[in-house]
Formats: C-alpha cells, structure tokens, sequence
C-alpha cells in the first residue's frame, strides 16, 4: 500500500528540552491591507443557542511537548506511548526499540521512566495516559551501554541488510530486502501476562496513589497492535488476528481495573486505516477473520467484545476510550500541492461527502469517506454506548510552517465541534514553531491564559474550505469565541452573523498569520452592527474573535 504514516521514531518517555516564547501582544493588526484590497468571504453564521455541548479539554493534548510550552498551555493532558512501550519494563526501566532501530534492549535514563513520566506531568497538572504491554513479552535485564542484547544478532543472522553502526552485532531483521524469521524471544525479553500489567499498576498506584487520588489516570491498552508482526517481529511474528486481540484486551482490561478501580482504560490504539476496520490476519479489508466473528469490521468486533465481557461481568465498564490513531497521508512536503491537500484533508475527519485522496481512497484500496471521528462514534453507538473516543497520535505535518499551522488550528476546531473526547498530538511542535501558535490560540491567545470557549455552539461558513470557522462559549466569563481560519492567499472580507447572543459592541480581535510568525497580534477592536460582525482576515491566517457578555 505505499508508506502508510510518517512518524518519527522516539522513546515513549522522549520530551524536548527547547527554550519558551512568550506570546507577543502588538497595537496593531499585522498584514492587512486596506479593506479595498480584500476579497469578499464567505458568509459566517454563529448561533449561541444551538448544536451546544461540552468541548472536552482533553483534545488539546500532547504525547510529549516542551516542557515550558507544556507550563505555558497548561497542557491537559499528556501520553505515555509509542513503539517502545510495547515492550516496556516498569521493573527494570528497560524497553526494546523495536524495528525503528535494531531491535535493540534500551535502559531508560531516569529522565525517561515511567515514574518520571508521571512525576513531571503531576507537577504541570497534567492528567497522565500509560501505555501497559499487552503483547506477551517485556524486555529482560540488559546492559546499559553496547553491546545491547538485540533482537537479530549477527552472531545468529550473520546475513542481514543492515547494522547498528554502533553496535555492529544487531540488524534490521532483514535480508535480500525480506523480513528475517526463526528470532529467539528470549534474546531479549521475558514473558509478561495480563498479570504483569496489573503489577504496572500497582506498582504506579502505590507510587504517586489511585487514580481518584491523582495517580495515573488512564491506561493504555499497548500501542499499534496489529503491527506487532512488523515492529516487534522478533518477538511477535504472527499477524494479530481478532481472537487474540479481544483476548488480551479484556484480560488485561480486568487486571488494570482490579489494580485500580477507577483508573480509566483505552484501547486498541490502531495505527491507521487497516486496523481500524480488518485484522492482521485480514490485511486492509475484513475477510475470513472477519466472517468468523460476525461479518464486523475488526473496531466493531472490539467494542463489542468490550460490551460482551462488560455483561458478562455485571455490567462493569472495561473500556473507558475507544482509541484510535490517524496520520493524513501527506508528506513533510511544504509545495503547493502538498499545502493544499493538507488543508483539505482535514475534512477526512467529519465530512460524508470528502473522498480520500490517498491510498486510502480510489487509488488504492477504495475506502469510502472516512469521517472519521462520525464514524468512531456511530460504531461506539452502535455496539458499546457510553465509551469515549480518542485520537492519541495524529499529526497533518509541517509544523514549522504556517501552513501547518492552519491544518492544526482546523483541526482543533474540528475536535471540539465533533464532540472528541481526547487527543494528543505526536511530533508535537517546537516553542517557536508556527504550530505552537495554533495550540496558543486556543490556549493562551493573549499570553495571559485567554482559551478558547468549553462550550461548543453552532458555526458555519458557506465555503468551510476557504474560511474555516468553530465557536464556543466560555462558562467562566460567558463570552463567545469564534475562531477563523483563512486558508486561502488572499484577505477576504467577511461578515458573521450572530444569534442567539447578549453581549456589548465591542468584539476584541487576536490574529497569527505570515506577517509575523513570532506573535499573536492583538488588532484594533471591531464592532457588532445589526446582529452580526465585519472583519478582514488576512490570507493564510488564524483569527479569534472574543465577544464579552454583556453587562448588567
């Protein structure tokens, strides 16, 4: 199917280390030009009474982040995940990098525990996710420096496209541009049950006390599991099929809860369309695995099994989230071609009439619309109702680009509005990047902790795909906030109208946008006239309109 996702590789626990910007706040609005010069928009309506629900602050998180951009967002909510937790050993702080380097037995610096992990979190008051193994084997006792125990020594695969330059004894587990097989498990890892990961939580609620105490909050069923077979081959090489995964799941799902009864569980953290409707027994499209358990596609199935071994124990919830990962299948590319189809893809997330562009689409395995988030949550309707869904990787790409800093504000917008219940961004951006602005703008806007509303209301524009737009109040002061993004080149003038809302005259206004990527610029105040608001905003650019309550 070509290259599926784009990601790259890092110890679960990895946190970058660059400096803090603090949001510049200037007297002007930067970058537009006279109101001549603006196109005409498409029409904005807002409406404060209807389409309102909860915005879960649980989307604007992240997998790991900065730790000042952390402090600064006041980051809800943080992942403890990836690869490397697969086979991650809480009892020796050991973990095996799997096929994105050599398969390699790696001791975590105490920078990069678990207990770290959750000891930096609790201190910016960020609500934990922790990933639990699920795949049967953890890593054993190993050294601390080369040579590492491996999972394709050379000493027994002497024959393999590539080495550690580093350590010359471990391969990719590949030869003539085909997967080795015959790896022993016990080069390096032991076996670890459902038990196991009931111990993780013990031993994490005996640390820092229960989740209704502030300990971990959520558990992570493993990560990716139907590429075991490919990322960690050498231990796992036979496709996951739906017994094994259903199996698994509600045994460990039983562990975590007896360890920790009010911790919450997630799973099964696909990695991308395959998974997310066959088996690794089926490929990319249920077939016989799929016809021996129903005809469901394999995330039906899963939520089913749930809700079966749910009833089968009293009604007890064993799955909190149902939790799947999703990579847009663009490059890192910043050419028209690629910027545009970023834009565009966001819609791959909620619209019915959206087709995937890539193999996902006609081209390849002809998938239809995905609407992703709509369809998690007809599917939990459907055969589990009441669990929550998550989205615990994603990333549209170019962050250090205004252009991807559209596609995340979008996407933020789009998280609130279709009701997701958390996300957590892999890859996330650097301070300075243009898509730390995008997380600003719905976090601290005005660089004294201004957010976006927690309350979503009804938004539309007429052309979403030119002026994207979301709003929402905030329960703590009433005010609207409507959020815009103009994803085209030019200015375009626009007006919103707005219903359903008491509030003053005056409409504060904050912008990002390609005249100054290192600020949030605070433009000169608008009015409401006749119900509803004027604005120019400027090409490639996100803007908030923020309308206090009126006073009484």
């Amino acid at each position: 199917m070509g290259v599926r996702r784009r990601r790259r590789p890092r110890p679960a626990t990895a946190i970058g280390v660059a400096g803090s910007l603090v949001v510049g706040l200037l007297a002007t609005q930067a970058g537009v030009g006279p109101a001549a010069a603006a196109a005409d928009g498409p029409t904005l309506t807002v409406d404060v009474a209807a389409a309102r629900h909860r915005i879960s602050p649980d989307i604007y998180g992240m997998n790991g982040g900065d730790p000042a951009l952390v402090a600064e967002l006041g980051t809800p909510v943080a992942r403890w995940g990836g690869n490397a937790s697969s086979r991650y050993n809480f009892r020796n702080h050991t973990y095996n990098t799997g096929s994105d380097w050599y398969f390699e037995n790696i001791v975590a610096g105490p920078d990069n525990t678990v207990e770290a992990f959750v000891r930096r979190n609790r201190e910016h008051g960020t609500k934990q996710v922790v990933a639990v193994p699920l795949i049967g084997w953890v890593a054993k006792d190993s050294p601390s420096s080369h040579p590492f125990a491996c999972g394709f020594p050379a000493t027994r695969f002497p024959e393999q496209d590539s080495f550690d330059q580093w350590d010359p004894n471990c391969g990719n587990g590949r030869h003539a541009d085909a997967n080795l097989t015959g790896a022993d498990p016990t080069d390096t890892s032991v076996p670890a049950g459902p038990a196991f990961a009931g111990e993780m939580v013990s031993h994490l609620v005996n640390e820092f006390g229960p989740a209704a105490r502030g300990g971990v909050s959520i558990y992570e069923l493993d990560n990716e599991p139907v590429l075991w077979n490919s990322t960690h081959r050498d231990v796992h090489p036979d496709p996951v099929g739906y017994d094994e995964l259903g199996g698994k799941g509600t045994a460990t799902a039983a562990a975590i809860k007896a360890a920790d009864p009010r911790a919450k569980v997630l799973g099964p953290s696909g990695w991308g369309y395959c998974e997310w409707v066959a088996s690794g027994l089926d490929g990319c499209a249920p077939g016989a695995d799929a016809a021996a358990h129903g005809g469901l596609n394999l995330s039906q199935w899963y939520l089913k099994n749930m809700k079966d071994f749910s009833d089968a124990h009293g009604g007890k919830r064993f799955l909190d989230y149902f939790d799947q990962h999703y990579y847009p299948q663009i490059s890192g590319g910043k050419d028209p071609d690629s910027n545009a189809l970023r834009l565009r893809s966001t819609r791959s997330l909620w619209d019915p009439t959206y087709v995937d562009e890539s193999w996902i689409g006609p081209g390849g395995v002809n998938a239809p619309p995905l609407q992703f988030i709509r369809q998690m949550k007809a599917w939990v309707a459907q055969q589990y109702p009441g669990t929550k869904v998550a989205i615990t990787e994603y990333n549209w790409g170019a962050l250090d680009d205004i252009n991807g800093a559209l596609a995340q504000a979008d996407v933020l917008g789009i998280f609130g509005r279709e009701g997701l219940d958390l996300a957590t961004i892999w890859g996330e951006p650097k301070p300075t990047d243009p898509g730390a602005y995008a997380f600003r703008m719905y976090r601290n806007y005005d660089g004294v902790g201004g957010r976006f509303g927690d309350v979503s209301v009804s938004a539309a524009s007429s052309d979403q795909g030119q002026l994207a737009v979301y709003a929402a109040q905030r329960s703590s002061d009433r005010a609207l906030t409507v959020m815009v993004v103009n994803k085209t080149g030019q200015d375009l003038t626009s007006r919103t109208a707005l219903a359903g809302f008491r509030g003053g005259d005056r409409v504060q206004r904050f912008s990002y946008g390609p005249a100054d990527l290192t600020s949030i610029v605070r433009g000169e105040d608008l009015r409401v006239n006749r119900g509803g608001v004027s604005a120019t905003y400027p090409a490639n650019s996100v803007t908030l309109l923020v309308l206090p309550q009126r006073r009484h």
